[in-house]
């Protein structure tokens, strides 16, 4: 995975794709909540994603019901019923996730209640000083208690803890829980907070033989989520994939993935990756690894077996892109007919489920791909931006004088899919184009997170600039997008931006390797205007509607490259690009 920045905290921009995001094997969940407008369709669209969301949650296919509730979210956001199942998913998606994490059980093995404390009362110590508003004490705890009781229905957390009550003692001991945290009535204070969950771990222990360790563990992960859709408690495992994004580099396949009716599927695969070599692409369903079927394991179980050392080889069985073969169990199985390594062009390999063996390596994550003169005749210069990273800024400069060098004359960034990032790559990248004025300004309850970035004047690029986003363009994406559209910098092509307007910072907690991630401030751009559920439109009659830029489905994928047949957004860019030229 990726990260590796020993910095108290750091400042994130990121959509809940790049949270989720684990990039050898984990997910990527749509983002949430988009202001849309009323829609007289809407109760009926919403009823059919609550019962699309229910079915799901009856499997116990947490991850992808979440997936349902989210996407949903972001057409109506004000839906209470679709909030409500969206924080059930999310309690229950969470435990899955740790309960499967190694870095994880760890900690619950080998903590005692002491250490347990310590970790629960730096994590509320870190929200008091920290979060953006007033931190919701009563709030916390009663998702708090609320997640202890749906873990002690889990299988997973009874096993690893040791619980062998029967089901009436755990549905009594959750009842005794309730009501002593009912009892101390509104909660004020993080130490009210923390006594509340003690005496919950007390009872757990008592009536159970449930370790406290184990519940005040419970109360900290889960009341973190509480906060909002973007804070979340971080196993020592996760805190080292968030900085390893951050850093651009980490060990694994080197594909973004997310679940699809059981399967894995293939978001990207990052260039020069294991992967990629491979010939594993996006829109690849990954159906087995190591001979063990996806569809009957969790999502987190399933990517989990994509992980290892550095050096290490596991063996996955891919159903290509556009494929109508459902696989067989023998396409599953390790055998001497598979196709390991395989990695040309199409061919009777990829016609059906095939086996590749992908060495585990470490993975430079490109800041940017693409990078080209796509329309020589005129100049026309393109880059895509994926994340913004540490390497954002210097590899953008290295890249600016190469195409300068060609002949650029004016330029496309490809922002589309962008989740965000460091806010400081997204502030020096928009200072590369804006010479003068404001970029971005922060505000949170702590003056520490107060403030206003401005443009310096020195070594500012004046090349004509056109910014293509979509709806999953997000965070750090908005505030470049913000920055060029407020400063009258470029011309903004697409759809409109995801809209999440606020900053995350990364807290490492002071005892087990385990974070926290904190909403901290939100975000505005240079003329005031927030972005958070507002997002950044294109420009005037520069608007592209999804149905317009359905790309060609074609049965195989492999390395794609910008094309502007195919991409009307693109197609448009490049001509917004070419009138800014010739008005100059």
């Amino acid at each position: 995975m990726r990260y590796r920045v020993p910095t108290p905290s750091l400042r994130l921009l990121l959509s809940p794709a790049l949270l989720c995001w684990c990039i050898c094997s984990g997910l990527l969940l749509a983002p949430s909540a988009q202001a849309q407008q009323p829609n007289p369709t809407e109760p009926a669209e919403i009823a059919k994603t609550l019962s699309a969301g229910l079915a799901l949650e009856q499997q116990g296919s947490w991850s992808e019901a979440l997936g349902q509730y989210e996407e949903a979210l972001r057409q109506f956001p004000d839906s209470a019923e679709l909030q409500q199942r969206f924080d059930i998913a999310r309690v229950h998606h969470s435990l899955d996730r740790r309960y499967t994490d190694p870095s994880f059980l760890a900690a619950v093995r080998s903590f005692g209640e002491r250490e347990a404390r310590d970790l629960l009362s730096d994590l509320l110590r870190k929200i008091d000083s920290h979060y953006v508003t007033s931190p919701p004490w009563s709030q916390l705890v009663q998702r708090g208690g609320y997640g202890v009781d749906v873990a002690l229905r889990s299988e997973a957390f009874r096993t690893s803890n040791g619980v062998r009550a029967s089901g009436e003692q755990i549905v009594s001991a959750g009842q005794e829980m309730r009501a002593a945290i009912s009892r101390r009535g509104a909660i004020s204070s993080r130490q009210q907070m923390l006594e509340a969950a003690e005496e919950a771990a007390r009872i757990g222990e008592f009536r159970l033989g449930l370790s406290k360790a184990a519940t005040l563990l419970e109360f900290a992960a889960t009341s973190a989520e509480g906060l909002d859709h973007y804070s979340s408690f971080l196993t020592p495992d996760q805190l080292r994939d968030v900085y390893s994004q951050i850093e651009g580099n980490f060990v694994g396949l080197g594909v973004e993935l997310k679940a699809d009716n059981g399967d894995l599927l293939v978001v990207r695969t990052i260039p020069g990756s294991p992967a990629e070599r491979a010939g594993i692409y996006a829109g690849d369903r990954i159906v087995a690894v190591d001979g063990r079927v996806t569809s009957e394991l969790s999502t987190d179980e399933a990517a989990a077996l994509l992980t290892g050392v550095e050096g290490s080889t596991c063996r996955v069985s891919v159903v290509p892109a556009g494929s109508d073969l459902a696989p067989s169990l023998a396409d599953t199985q390790p055998q001497g007919g598979s196709t390991v390594g395989y990695r040309g062009p199409p061919s009777a390999a990829r016609q059906g489920a095939h086996i590749v063996a992908v060495r585990r390596e470490h993975v430079e994550v490109p800041s940017l791909e693409d990078v080209s003169i796509i329309d020589k005749t005129q100049g026309v210069a393109y880059l895509r931006l994926p994340v913004f990273q540490k390497t954002t800024s210097r590899d953008f400069d290295t890249a600016l004088w190469d195409l300068h060098r060609q002949g650029m004359q004016s330029l496309v960034v490809d922002l589309r899919g962008n989740p965000g990032g460091l806010l400081t790559a997204a502030v020096e990248l928009a200072d590369k184009f804006v010479a003068q004025g404001g970029i971005v300004s922060t505000r949170g309850r702590s003056p520490g997170e107060d403030f206003d970035y401005r443009a310096n004047r020195g070594g500012t690029w004046r090349v004509p600039l056109v910014v293509l986003i979509d709806g999953d363009s997000a965070s750090a994406s908005e505030i470049f997008a913000a920055a060029i559209r407020d400063n009258h910098r470029g011309a903004i092509v697409g759809q409109r931006s995801f809209g999440k307007g606020s900053v995350q910072g990364i807290f490492p907690l002071g005892i087990g390797g385990a974070g926290i991630r904190l909403t901290t401030a939100k975000f505005y751009s240079p003329l005031g205007k927030p972005i958070n559920g507002v997002g950044v439109s294109p420009d005037p009659g520069l608007l592209v509607s999804p149905a317009d830029n359905q790309k060609t489905v074609v049965a195989y994928r492999g390395p794609s490259k910008p094309d502007p047949q195919l991409d009307a957004a693109l197609a448009q860019a490049i001509e917004a690009a070419v009138r800014q030229v010739a008005m100059r």
